[in-house]
């Protein structure tokens, strides 16, 4: 046996109860955090089934589990930290509720998983309070990169993996002719597509480097130091990659880095970067135990949590678990009665005639080019002729928009990338005449083995007209918020040209002057059906 002076004996006393009654907070913050992810299972569905599809996002899988165990390593310095409930954490969580609600009724699915994702912060803060909330910063923050995000990365992506590979060969004095993402050398034709944009190689290395720096430094500046050259790097290498798949291909006779040992290189080139970036970083690691000075700082019997009788009020506790589950709630319930408010409504028809003696149906098409897209309940697909000129006319039609059945979906597009025929040259945004004023409309090149295409589009939603994809859902949002339905459609419009496609945009714009009333009082009738 052993004998306790009275002083330790009133710590244990003390120490004991609160050491219990902080386990009991945090199993009662893990269990409110999974009521959160169930209640929004829709969310968490979509991600978990990203996560099992696509081999770009499968490191979400490992994102909770490594959260988990950085939470895990830092036990012992959390139970100095505040555990007192937050209420205005609940606003924080209430705002990104909402903002959830906006992206459902605008069926943006990255945004709805990033606020989902955004909620577990704030649910830790309301129920555990500030200090425990900035002790996890990094373990929450890295919850992020569970969300595959990252598609909006990939056009930029290719076009500079172009440029590096078109100058690189320039500089090594190969003669090249280059069209938007296409190129051709001497030796052969090659074209930079998705899978060589690099996307892959920036996620993993943005994952694994910015959970590196945190494990490896201690020093924040060296930290937002290493975690740059994650970013950096795999995009300059996937340049570098690019290069050498071409001038293989090319030294070998287009015999080499023309198939599944073009991927299997790559993969193994990627791998020797990120290992040759570790062993870089490895010179400036910080192996000392800096903890304590990161922390909130020294504790005092208020800052640790304990009230003046040495007790943690776990009533407190769960008052403010419940308070979150209700705030959390409120929006997906919101949702649920929206789309059952939405009326289905009849299947609309479109009917554009021509107009006499300036453009008539023709049953001749410009080209066999036709725009990919899924979900619409009507689609018009219409040519017009005009003293020699002709016009495609092309309009995908959608009505109470719902994941995978809305008007701007990833999957809709000009061309797909399995369509051996047709390539998409260049995107860009255009200023044109539309009467007395002037609005954008997004324009596209097209190109065959035989025929070059001008493209103008626009996005229609009950009214109002924009060629901005993020505009566009903004209204969406707005009009099914306010219940005034989600009804939209997307305007194609396209001609020939030869040589420049200038060429082209008097016949487009001279087609808008004389047929965007009628076009405009189709959809109108389309929408009141």
């Amino acid at each position: 046996m052993s004998a306790h002076t009275p002083k330790q004996v009133e710590h244990d006393s003390i120490v004991a109860p609160d050491q219990q009654k902080l386990k009991a907070a945090a199993l009662l913050t893990l269990a409110t955090i999974t009521g959160i992810l169930a209640g929004y299972h829709e969310t968490t569905g979509s991600m978990i089934s990203i996560w099992m599809r696509s081999e770009t996002f499968a490191h979400g899988f490992l994102i909770f589990p490594f959260s988990a165990y950085l939470i895990w390593g830092q036990r012992k310095h959390l139970s100095e930290a505040l555990c007192q409930p937050s209420p205005l954490a609940l606003l924080v969580l209430a705002s990104l509720g909402f903002s959830w609600l906006l992206a459902t009724l605008a069926s943006v699915q990255v945004f709805k998983q990033f606020l989902l994702i955004a909620m577990i912060p704030a649910a830790v803060w309301a129920i555990l309070g500030r200090r425990m909330v900035w002790a996890l910063a990094f373990p929450l923050a890295y919850l992020a990169l569970a969300v595959p995000f990252g598609e909006a990365l990939i056009p930029p992506l290719i076009d500079f993996t172009a440029d590096f590979t078109v100058k690189a060969l320039q500089l090594t004095g190969i003669p090249v002719y280059r069209e938007g993402s296409f190129f051709s050398i001497p030796s052969g034709n090659w074209s930079v597509v998705e899978a060589c944009s690099g996307i892959r190689y920036l996620i993993a290395s943005f994952t694994l480097g910015t959970l590196y720096a945190y494990l490896t430094y201690h020093s924040l500046k060296r930290r937002l130091i290493f975690i740059a050259l994650s970013l950096i790097v795999p995009i300059v290498a996937n340049g570098i990659r690019a290069y050498m798949i071409v001038m293989t291909g090319h030294l070998s006779d287009m015999q080499l880095a023309v198939g599944v040992d073009h991927l299997i290189y790559g993969w193994v080139f990627f791998g020797f970067v990120m290992l040759l970036l570790f062993w870089i970083g490895s010179f400036w690691r910080e192996d000392d135990n800096t903890y304590a000075n990161d922390s909130a700082g020294p504790t005092t019997e208020i800052e640790t949590g304990r009230h003046a009788n040495g007790k943690i009020p776990l009533k407190n506790t769960v008052s403010a678990a419940g308070a979150v589950l209700a705030v959390a709630f409120i929006w997906p319930l919101y949702a649920g009665h929206l789309e059952r408010a939405s009326s289905p409504g009849t299947e609309p028809g479109i009917d554009i005639p021509d107009i006499p003696g300036k453009w008539r149906i023709s049953s001749s098409r410009t080209s066999d080019w036709r725009p990919e897209y899924v979900g619409a309940v009507t689609q018009l697909s219409q040519s017009y002729q005009k003293d020699g000129m002709s016009v495609d006319l092309y309009i995908s039609y959608y009505r109470n928009q719902t994941q995978d059945s809305e008007l701007i979906n990833s999957q809709n597009t000009l061309v797909s990338e399995a369509d051996p025929g047709w390539h998409n040259i260049k995107q860009e945004t255009r200023s044109i005449a539309l009467g007395s004023r002037h609005e954008l409309v997004n324009q596209s090149q097209l190109r065959s083995s035989s025929t070059q295409l001008l493209i103008w589009r626009w996005y229609w939603l009950r009214g109002e007209s924009t060629a901005n994809p993020y505009l566009a859902k903004f209204i969406l949002a707005r009009n099914k918020l306010l219940q005034r339905g989600a009804d939209g459609a997307e305007v194609i419009i396209a001609t020939r040209y030869e040589d420049t496609r200038e060429e082209a945009v008097p016949v487009l714009q001279g087609f808008l002057d004389d047929m965007l009333p009628a076009i405009t009082e189709a959809l109108q009738n389309a929408d009141s059906r």
